[in-house]
């Protein structure tokens, strides 16, 4: 080695030449001939030193840290003193500060494995007097390998905690170097995560005394504009978001008012503005709760909807991260994680003003922030469509283009998400859309190219409006529209703008999907125009448009009908068979999609395509996934040091390591570098190859379930796949990864029921004990499930966990509830309680147990804000209901038990402020008292108290379920209540006796009610069956909860069976009411009440 070091240093020389064949070359010689050396090494450091290159140094930094864990401990003991101090010292005296702290981290990767072997025993006295130098540059090092040493060992520092915050103190405040402020700050946030915050008190408090100087270093950056410092800075506040949160309890609100300051202050860079709103973004994922204690909700609503009126000239196709974009996202994550009244209400009553503003950029804010919102809080924005359409009306009118073009991005979004409720809407918003398409259309080529872009985009907006519309419309409605729109909209299929050609496809397959049959006149024509394009790949654009024809030809598929599109079926398979072997993500996706459509269509009848779908399924999901981290390659080696994005992030490049075997490329690759490394993790989970799996995961139930017994053959080698992806690090692919394992469970139990396995009875012991193989899948399952379970922070998957278990409660029974070693009731059981008292791992704040700074006292008293939930967070309360009341379907009287724990918190929501939320607590009350049957009657007294209070609710729905729950519990409950309770009953149910109230549902479980309570004490002499009769047969027949004629007409037969007086005297009104349920549709009456009123129509007959 010693004699070649001239060429040595050439070779690294070689590797920041422009010329790629000589950096391969050098690179392989190097890997070859001398990295396999510890001299190597010491040749790295020496020239990291001595050398008067600053790019030859730099370079020697990054390859020297690569063979520090290899080569250090083999560099002879008595060199290594030498090495460290001149390392050292060149760091210390090292101008350039790219080559300073790769320099730094050369120091600690030596650091690390020398203090571990009780070696440099000096160096952390040595680091201390830098930091307290009188040189500025001095304290910036010394400050930044601490900072780099707490992050590579931070348990070395556990014991020294005061005297780095006496250190820190002082550094933070640095009054000549803004670099030492800021790498204080990184060496803050790296001990915020080795603070035991319930341990050591004393460190907290003086964490948080630091955060006011934090903030103040942030400021300064920011003021003085300095980019490289102020970054850094913000990504410290980012990082602190996922620590304890008691580090910023303190302070939370007041940062939170300064970066929505610092957001909204237009004379600030906008990159520094859109840090903030990030922080702002990430604020309310991980502090949801803080924030909606602190009631900010709505100052945050409005300045963010001001910072939107600055969008300018972007389109809807650009992609550049600014304020007003960052701002829209802001709007987005803040509808789904903040109750309707912090955000969608004030945010309505903004924008109204905005609509009518004469700049037309308050116009297209309002309709653009509106449209941000829907998706997090469409129940309440639901109620407000009244108000709401006429602006977006007005707006589809505006004469400013870009304000239209932002209004048919609002009715998009609206539709998407309430697509009946706007497609109720359709005879004013179709015409509006049409009149712009046609408008813009017509004038194309008139004006400029950028006026012509904008028409463009009207003409694409108003197909994707249609797109998201027609589907919320009722078949007759979609049909009257198809002779106008598929003529217009096929016109573009071979539009030159691509974008619109792919606007028009999927408008096109939409329609078809609304119109089902009445899609026939178009059907063959379209095929043949779209067929063109299903073989094309010669171009991203093929292979992009290709995946929309394909996709809307599903869609087509589904409308049309099996039988019609046969003649397409073996072409289209191939080609999407074809697809996945064509490097295109977006198209293998489209084509996983199109299988389990065109499964749907031709259930088993699907088995010939099985072999090559269940293949491509099953290699999606085998597929590898790398962590976060991207080669670069040679070329990229003057990005070293820089940042680039990724993923939305700023990210620094530094250089791939070895590792011990040296065995790894010399390329330049992307790190998380300082960020903190869980968010990290979560951020590189969601891969392009995560959502693929994703898709293909839930394609795999969907071909599953349809093709049933055909699928068979396939089963076990598919569950052992899919349960490999149960514990995958993106959420989406473990609910889908579940919800399918759950729907094979369910298909496999309908097969057996259909082979002859008698049907499921309610309660434990199991009366009905399924086949070993089904008992093995449901122990499976279950457990998988479990184990994601109890401590899954998403809302989303334990959302979609708790409707996967009232499924298969109510599918399949309580045969799943065996599961394991014995009894998984308790586990569920508890887990449900746990999520209706919002105490499920979901439902709170990061880190949030070690925090009560925060809650109801924070407010200054009134109303905790925290009984108010967002949307989504009510969904998986409200999911949890539906599977308590699935529990007790399964288990019938034993469900009593349970009810014990269950009773005060179902109740609880019975009485919340929200109506739907009283409305869904009620029905779940009800239901368990009509699964428990005659168990409830320990319970009769509070739930007679809770269910006869809510007849009188001003909600309707509410009302409905109340009813139903109190005549269960007349049915059912303890005599001594049930008599108890009968005069109330009987004056509230009175009002609901009436079929003119608009919700039929009320009048029909009122009318059971009355039914039931006649069916028990009607021979008491307790009620007046004279006045009771004739107001429970003016509600006849039933009209839509069905399932209540049963009830009703048992007992209006058993009357007549009993010769009763006030019964017969009804009979001209009764027979009307027999015509009808006798009726269609069908499904009015089961086939005991059916046969019950057919023996009441001959008793009319025989009474002549």
């Amino acid at each position: 080695m010693a004699p070649d070091e001239a060429e040595f240093v050439e070779l690294l020389k070689s590797l920041l030449l422009p010329d790629t064949e000589r950096v391969k070359a050098a690179t392989s010689t190097l890997k070859k001939q001398y990295y396999t050396s510890p001299i190597s090494l010491v040749a790295l450091l020496r020239i990291l030193a001595q050398s008067p290159d600053k790019n030859l140094r730099q370079l020697a930094a990054v390859e020297a840290r690569k063979l520090v864990s290899k080569h250090w401990k083999h560099i002879p003991a008595d060199q290594k003193p030498h090495l460290r101090n001149q390392l050292l010292q060149a760091t210390l005296n090292e101008e350039a500060t790219l080559v300073r702290h790769n320099s730094a981290r050369v120091i600690t990767a030596i650091a690390k494995i020398d203090l571990e072997d009780g070696e440099w025993a000096d160096l952390p006295s040595v680091l201390q007097q830098a930091a307290t130098s009188n040189s500025a540059q001095h304290r910036e090092v010394g400050v930044f390998i601490i900072y780099t040493l707490i992050e590579a060992m931070g348990d070395m520092f556990s014991d020294n905690l005061d005297n780095l915050f006496a250190l820190f103190a002082k550094t933070i405040q640095d009054p000549d170097s803004m670099q030492v402020r800021t790498s204080t700050m990184l060496a803050l946030s790296r001990v915020a995560m080795l603070l035991d915050t319930e341990e050591d008190g004393a460190s907290l408090r003086k964490f948080q005394d630091a955060v006011p100087q934090m903030v103040a270093v942030l400021k300064a950056t920011v003021e003085a504009n300095d980019e490289d410092q102020a970054m850094p800075a913000f990504e410290v506040f980012q990082t602190l978001l996922g620590c304890d949160t008691a580090l910023l309890a303190r302070h939370f609100g007041d940062l939170v008012r300064f970066m929505l300051e610092l957001a909204s202050e237009t004379s600030v860079d906008d990159d520094f503005r859109s840090q903030a709103l990030a922080f702002l973004m990430q604020s309310v994922r991980y502090r949801r709760l803080k924030l909606q204690a602190l009631r900010i909700g709505e100052e945050i609503t409005v300045k963010a909807l001001q910072i939107v009126t600055e969008l300018g000239d972007l389109t809807s196709d650009d992609d550049e991260i600014t304020p007003a974009r960052s701002a829209l996202g802001l709007l987005d994550i803040l509808a789904s994680s903040l109750p309707p009244s912090q955000v969608v209400v004030p945010l309505l009553k903004a924008i109204g003003p905005y609509v009518t503003n004469q700049d037309p950029e308050y116009r297209r804010a309002s309709i653009l922030a509106l449209g941000m919102c829907v998706e997090g809080a469409p129940d309440f924005i639901a109620t407000q469509l009244k108000e709401i359409l006429p602006m977006v009306l007005h707006l589809l009118e505006d004469p400013n283009v870009r304000v239209r073009a932002a209004a048919l991005n609002g009715v998009a979004r609206l539709a998407d998400d309430l697509a009946e409720d706007m497609g109720k809407e359709h005879a004013r918003l179709i015409p509006a859309m049409v009149k712009n398409f046609d408008t813009a259309l017509a004038s194309l080529g008139s004006g400029t190219s950028d006026e012509d872009e904008r028409k463009i985009e009207i003409v694409r907006g108003s197909c994707n409006a249609i797109d998201s519309l027609i589907e919320g419309l009722d078949k007759e409605d979609a049909a009257k529209y198809a002779p106008e729109l598929v003529p217009r909209f096929s016109r573009l299929f071979e539009h030159p703008d691509f974008k619109t050609r792919v606007a028009s496809v999927g408008a096109v397959g939409s329609i078809a999907a609304a119109t089902e049959d009445a899609f026939l006149p178009y059907f063959e024509n379209t095929m043949r125009v779209l067929g063109q394009y299903v073989p094309r790949k010669d171009s991203q654009e093929d292979l992009d448009l290709r995946g929309v024809v394909c996709d809307s030809m599903g869609k087509i598929a589904a409308a049309v009908g099996a039988e019609a599109f046969s003649p397409y079926v073996r072409p289209l398979m191939e080609a999407s068979e074809e697809a996945l072997h064509l490097d295109h993500p977006r198209l293998r996706e489209t084509s996983y999609v199109l299988w389990s459509t065109v499964a749907k269509v031709y259930g088993e009848e699907f088995a010939p395509y099985l072999d090559g779908v269940v293949r491509g399924l099953d290699e999606c999901l085998k597929q590898e996934e790398t962590d976060f981290e991207v080669q670069l390659g040679e070329d990229a080696k003057e990005l070293l040091g820089q940042e680039v994005m990724v993923a939305g992030r700023k990210i620094k490049v530094a250089a791939g390591d070895a590792g011990d075997n040296g065995d790894d490329e010399d390329e330049a690759v992307i790190e998380a570098g300082d960020e903190d490394d869980d968010a990290w993790s979560e951020l590189g989970g969601v891969t392009a190859v995560a959502m693929e799996k994703e898709i293909a995961v839930e394609v795999v139930g969907d071909v599953l379930s349809m093709t049933r017994a055909k699928f068979m053959p396939y089963v076990q080698k598919t569950v052992e796949t899919v349960l490999r992806l149960v514990t995958h690090s993106y959420e989406g692919v473990r609910k889908a990864a579940l919800g399918t394992l759950w729907r094979t469970y369910e298909t496999m139990w309908g097969l057996a029921e259909e082979q002859g396995m008698e049907k499921w009875k309610p309660g434990l012991p199991l009366q009905v004990q399924p086949g070993p193989e089904l008992t093995q899948l449901g122990e499976m399952v279950m457990q998988a499930t479990l184990g994601v379970w109890e401590d899954e922070m998403d809302r989303g998957t334990v959302t979609d966990i708790n409707r996967d278990i009232a499924t298969i409660l109510k599918s399949c029974g309580p045969a799943i509830l065996l599961a394991g070693s014995g009894n998984a009731v308790t586990q569920i059981s508890s887990l449900l309680i746990a999520t209706i008292t919002k105490r499920h791992p979901c439902q709170q704040d990061l880190g949030d147990e070690a925090d009560d700074e925060l809650g109801a006292g924070a407010t200054g008293g009134g109303e905790d804000p925290l009984d108010e939930s967002s949307e989504y967070d009510w969904l998986v309360i409200e999911t949890a209901l539906d599977a308590v009341a699935s529990l007790s379907f399964a288990l019938g009287p034993s469900f009593a038990e349970l009810w014990k724990a269950l009773e005060k918190p179902a109740l609880r929501h019975c009485s919340s402020t929200d109506a739907n939320e009283r409305s869904a607590a009620v029905g779940t009350v009800a239901e368990c008292v009509g699964a428990m049957g005659e168990a409830v009657a320990p319970f009769s007294g509070q739930l007679f108290k809770a269910l006869t209070h809510r007849l009188a609710d001003e909600d309707p729905d509410t009302k409905a379920n109340a009813a139903y729950g109190v005549g269960l519990l007349v049915e059912y409950g303890a005599e001594p209540e049930v008599v108890k309770n009968l005069g109330t009953v009987m004056v509230r149910v009175e009002p609901l006796l009436d079929p003119s109230l608009p919700l039929a549902r009320l009048v029909d479980n009122a009318a059971g009610c009355v039914a039931r309570v006649v069916r028990r004490m009607g021979r008491s002499g307790k009620v007046p069956l004279g006045e009771v009769l004739p107001r429970l047969v003016e509600c006849l027949p039933i009209r839509e909860d069905f399932e209540e004629n049963a009830v009703v007409w048992q007992t209006v037969v058993g009357l007549y069976e009993a010769g009763e007086p006030a019964m017969r005297e009804l009979t001209p009104a009764v027979v009307p009411a027999v015509e009808k349920v006798l009726g269609p549709p069908e499904e009015q009456l089961d086939e005991v009440t059916r046969a019950r009123v057919a023996e009441l129509v001959e008793y009319f007959k025989r009474m002549g």
